[in-house]
């Protein structure tokens, strides 16, 4: 059993993780600052159940407050932190890039002079396949990522290279996942699975950018706390991406949509984003070396589980504000 700091608990992947280090019987002292980013209250739905879990407690706080911070790893004595707590979101950075460049940067270096001075010799740092840009697919871990598409991408490479000036000046171990386009139940009303399925089901329209043909490494979201989880058992400094390795077309997977709820798609097409990339494919093979980590669930089957979580919680979710 490991006493984990895990900030951003209450967000999509901070939720799910949380849930499955408490089931594996470790103790959890969550942050989250319940931000607006998107309706808080499915936020507070997230947080909500995890506190049946003994193990488990919140504390509401943005990482940017050193002095919060610091009085939470003196008493908290923690073996491990898990640093989730990141603006999201592509193309909202490019029209506010200060509030990414203070979460995913200084909060990360915050955690980072906390756990030097404490003592704390592990960190899992949440990154984003959104570095890769315009690599060669499968992007892989050794390819150049210092050519970031947006202020969300450059913020968390820098959150990235400052964890591995820790590991070097200080001997934290650093394990970094990057994350490949992950969804499932309970996500961020603002990706465009979670928009989909809300807009199909009602008869509005979908926004899609482009032609519908760009491709996406999607990954389900209890794929991604596994890996996650395991990454917390690394030494050194590693960056490991986490991915289905099985790239479909968006349009494939809205006819999925359209299938498991009986309904069509209106869509309403929209220029390309400058900051959207064609296409994503995660190369894994490390994930597997490092990690003994694959995927297990397959996109067909993780959008059916999606709209089944959406059809029981359905007032619920049609109750929330709609993301921008």
């Amino acid at each position: 059993m490991k006493k984990i700091l895990l900030t951003g608990a209450a967000g999509f992947i901070g939720h799910k993780t949380a849930q499955m280090l408490l089931e594996q019987g470790h103790e959890v002292t969550g942050i989250d600052n319940m931000n607006d980013y998107y309706d808080a209250r499915l936020k507070q739905w997230r947080l909500e159940s995890l506190t049946r879990y003994r193990g488990f407690s919140a504390v509401r706080a943005d990482i940017t407050d050193m002095d919060i911070l610091k009085g939470l790893f003196k008493d908290g004595k923690f073996d491990v932190v898990i640093n989730m707590a990141a603006r999201a979101g592509v193309r909202a950075s490019v029209e506010d890039p200060w509030v990414y460049l203070d979460t995913n940067v200084r909060g990360t270096l915050n955690l980072l002079e906390c756990c030097r001075d404490h003592g704390v010799k592990k960190l899992v740092l949440a990154s984003t396949s959104s570095l890769y840009g315009f690599n060669e697919m499968p992007f892989v871990e050794t390819q150049r990522t210092d050519s970031p598409l947006s202020p969300y991408g450059a913020t968390k490479k820098g959150a990235e290279v400052l964890s591995y000036s820790y590991h070097y000046l200080f001997g934290i171990d650093v394990t970094i996942p990057r994350y490949f386009t992950v969804y499932g139940p309970a996500g961020r009303p603002d990706m465009s699975i979670f928009k989909f399925i809300r807009n199909i089901d009602t008869g509005k329209p979908i926004p899609v950018f482009g032609d519908g043909r760009q491709t996406r490494d999607f990954t389900y979201i209890d794929d991604i706390a596994e890996g996650t989880i395991r990454c917390m058992e690394t030494g050194g400094y590693e960056i490991i991406n986490l991915g289905n390795d099985n790239s479909v077309e968006l349009i494939y997977v809205i006819n999925l949509i359209e299938d498991a709820l009986g309904k069509k798609a209106e869509i309403n097409w929209l220029e390309r984003h400058p900051a959207d990339v064609e296409a994503t494919w995660a190369g894994i093979g490390k994930a597997g070396e490092l990690l003994q980590w694959k995927p297990k669930v397959k996109i067909e089957e993780g959008i059916e589980r999606t709209v089944r979580w959406y059809m029981e919680n359905r007032d619920f979710v049609l109750s929330l504000k709609e993301a921008a």
